[in-house]
């Protein structure tokens, strides 16, 4: 069985997706569940650059690690390429949605939708103007979501 594609998106995927990619790799090997992940941003404003070292800093703390990880655009190929492309937040889905060809829509959805607070919980804060306790929030809601998306149908069903 082919292994389930997944997207994460943010807009300049420099903190929050490229924190959530890190942390759903290093979930998923632990749990031994068969996923390819992949992060981009909305936005090319940062195509190229490595994750925030915030954001890195943080998370290098709870033993993530963001190897090989360099921001880069969402490309049209993205949506036939994943199954699930989840959007940090309601700005960035409502992007996805803009370009997302009609026949893809479907994977579209809020990375937060696996948070066992949804729908009262719904994005992932931008931690970039905020101190170190944005990032640890960020973090937080992420291995929240990362946890329950790991034992998802969505990634579980053939």
């Amino acid at each position: 069985m082919r292994a389930k594609r997944v997207l994460i998106v943010c807009l300049g995927n420099i903190c929050r997706s490229p924190t959530a990619h890190a942390v759903l790799e290093h979930k998923a090997r632990l749990h031994n569940v068969n996923i390819e992940i992949d992060s981009a941003g909305t936005s090319a404003s940062h195509k190229g650059e490595r994750p925030d070292n915030r954001s890195v800093k943080a998370a290098s703390a709870r033993g993530y690690q963001f190897n090989g990880l360099y921001s880069r655009p969402v490309a049209d190929h993205d949506f036939d390429d994943f199954d699930l492309i989840l959007a940090m937040d309601n700005d960035n889905l409502t992007e996805l949605k803009r370009r997302c060809p009609p026949e893809h829509a479907h994977k579209l959805r809020l990375f937060l939708s696996f948070h066992p607070d949804y729908p009262a919980l719904s994005e992932v804060p931008d931690p970039y103007y905020s101190g170190s306790k944005g990032f640890e929030l960020v973090l937080d809601l992420i291995e929240h979501a990362c946890d329950k998306l790991l034992v998802a149908p969505v990634l579980t069903d053939s």
